[in-house]
């Protein structure tokens, strides 16, 4: 059904800009044993065994989508609680990631239906390894890094000109335009992350899409939804989302899933 894929791709189009400002970050250490500040954060040179995340997505505007990310990096699943803004209201989805399978389920009724669409979700280990302690010397590509310390903390920002930029609802692979790209990281006392924000800002529109780091570690539990909770989606939940102006305005990289990685040589 092409509208379920429409409203799946959506679905995965944040999750990912989640992924893509926390899950391919590099970082560098900051190693201070006088601080007397106890980090929470701390994972000791272990990759976390999961990750719970605070997103948030501006575009300018007065409302912004926000959604709390569950990551379990061993079972290779995510869960998620995203708050879209309608044009009257706010519609909260619960989104999971399991068994190769996208299930998504509105948060704000009773009926406990899920929509299901086949997606194949890549090996999350090594993203668990660049939050614990990646190497900073491999950034590469952007024209500008500055790095800040503040006590325990070190933000380090890069800033590259001129990329292709396209609507998050864009069906097509073409550009929408140029727009410039600044990527901040931020780490904890073991070189861990702590946060990210990736900010594109074209000729007429800007998009802020920031992740924090509320925990590692804790119990994270994912499972698939019982069989016969799945039915086919709303098309009357489609319309609502779809009518997001706020979705109708994010601007990411085109090649947002590969973000991390292309830029490191």
């Amino acid at each position: 059904m092409a509208v379920s894929k429409s409203f799946g791709a959506i679905l995965l189009a944040v999750v990912a800009a989640a992924l893509t400002a926390t899950g391919v970050v590099i970082a560098a250490t900051d190693n201070n044993p006088s601080a007397v500040v106890i980090d929470h954060l701390a994972l000791n040179g272990y990759p976390p065994k999961s990750a719970n995340l605070l997103v948030t997505v501006s575009t300018g505007q007065s409302y912004g989508l926000s959604a709390n990310v569950r990551v379990n990096f061993v079972t290779n699943a995510i869960a998620a609680t995203l708050n879209f803004p309608l044009v009257f209201s706010i519609a909260a989805v619960d989104v999971r990631l399991v068994d190769n399978h996208l299930f998504a389920s509105s948060a704000s009724t009773s009926s406990g239906g899920w929509i299901e669409l086949p997606y194949k979700l890549r090996s999350l280990f090594g993203s668990s390894l660049e939050l614990t302690k990646p190497d900073i010397s491999l950034i590469s590509g952007f024209g500008q890094e500055v790095i800040t310390k503040t006590n325990d903390q070190t933000t380090f920002t890069y800033t590259r000109d001129n990329i292709a930029v396209s609507n998050i609802l864009s069906s097509s692979n073409k550009s929408a335009g140029l727009g410039n790209l600044v990527w901040s990281i931020t780490t904890g006392s073991q070189g861990e992350v702590t946060s990210s924000s990736v900010s594109i800002m074209s000729q007429h529109s800007s998009t802020k899409v920031s992740a924090v780091v509320l925990s590692y570690n804790q119990p994270v539990h994912v499972v698939a939804p019982p069989a016969s909770t799945v039915h086919p989606v709303p098309s009357s939940l489609l319309r609502q989302i779809f009518s997001s102006s706020l979705l109708k305005s994010i601007m990411l990289p085109q090649n947002l899933s590969s973000l991390g990685t292309t830029l490191l040589k």
